[in-house]
């Protein structure tokens, strides 16, 4: 399996990004970084590309609701030349709180619009002329369709990209946006991934798009995000479990409205709806600390890997065993030096 360094988006990049090269030098294969309302990850990536050889770079995710599918496209050609292809297109369709909220745009028809913003990508990185007649899209944009009638004429990238085949990595958790990501992707990134039920929550997803896979691509790469804490010390545990814990709450409570929360719904359907509820009322309510207790031990235990060498490596083997191909990793100990060690110990215990 690969090892990916998730990179947090809330603080403290300049630092990171000076120490990336530690990361690299152990064996890490990508970082990816996140983007929800803070800075652009583009950029920083960018920045990044300029500081590492060897590595991957990667959004995750970019939401499909506020760059045009023609600039995602354009974007990604960008940062692959940079990179000198390394570059991974992380794509998902992110959620109301943040689209409606901070971009004041409709987030409706997720599914058609994660599918043509695909295809349009594709057609971008051709170098074919830009046409396309879709549920959500049409290109170009005619007098009829509310265009001005003063010229808009089929366009192609003026540059060759590096790749035409720039791989795209779905963010998915929904049982239809993964069939999507199994039919149409490169890539299908879960987060909250519990190994021992994936077959259950997620494998009619992935057989019904994979029976529909485009053809040309490779197999599905199925890269799940986790924490990673490794030690002995039974206090250090406590406080890194404390923080998944609290990672959790976050998501499964606080990300989206009532009835509106994929990460609740995903959870439930690992069988804790009751928690689920729960952590959902607490948050909703501001007692984040109580969010943070009701969240169940074996859930923190399942989706993370924290603990001793031997557990962490058990942890691994299981999230192998169930078809992840990729641990796109969160070190959460409290130096860099010990979030390298991790990182190079999960590497070697992955590969």
């Amino acid at each position: 399996m690969d090892v990916g360094l998730l990179m947090s988006y809330s603080g403290g990049f300049a630092e990171a990004a000076r120490r990336l090269g530690d990361f690299e030098a152990a064996g890490v294969d990508s970082v990816l970084l996140p983007e929800a309302y803070t800075f652009d990850s583009v950029s920083q990536l960018g920045h990044l590309a300029a500081r590492t050889e060897r590595m991957r770079l990667a959004t995750s995710i970019l939401n499909v609701y506020s760059r045009t599918p023609a600039l995602l496209a354009m974007t990604a050609a960008g940062l692959d030349f940079v990179s000198e292809g390394r570059f991974e297109l992380g794509i998902g369709a992110s959620g109301p709180q943040v689209v409606e909220g901070f971009h004041g745009l409709p987030h409706t028809s997720p599914l058609p619009r994660i599918r043509e913003v695909i295809e349009i990508c594709r057609t971008v990185w051709r170098r074919e002329p830009l046409r396309h007649e879709g549920r959500v899209f049409q290109l170009p944009l005619t007098a009829e369709r509310g265009g001005t009638g003063r010229g808009g004429r089929a366009l192609k990238l003026i540059n060759h990209p590096v790749r035409p085949d720039i791989p795209i990595v779905l963010a998915a958790l929904g049982p239809k946006s993964v069939e999507l990501a199994a039919e149409l992707c490169e890539g299908w990134q879960p987060t909250l991934y519990v190994p021992e039920a994936a077959k259950e929550v997620f494998g009619p997803s992935l057989e019904a798009g994979r029976a529909r896979r485009l053809a040309g691509l490779p197999p599905l790469r199925v890269v799940a995000d986790v924490k990673v804490l490794v030690s002995d010390d039974a206090e250090e545990l406590a406080a890194g479990r404390q923080r998944v814990r609290e990672y959790i709450a976050l998501y499964v409570g606080g990300m989206g409205a009532r009835g509106r929360n994929f990460y609740n719904a995903l959870v439930a359907r690992y069988g804790f709806e009751g928690p689920a509820a729960v952590i959902e009322e607490l948050y909703q309510s501001g007692r984040k600390d109580e969010a943070a207790a009701a969240v169940p031990g074996e859930l923190v235990d399942a989706v993370a890997l924290v603990g001793p060498r031997g557990l962490v490596a058990e942890r691994v083997a299981a999230f192998r065993d169930s078809g992840v191909m990729g641990l796109n990793a969160s070190p959460i100990a409290l130096t860099h030096d010990r979030r390298v060690e991790d990182m190079e110990l999960l590497k070697r215990l992955a590969g």
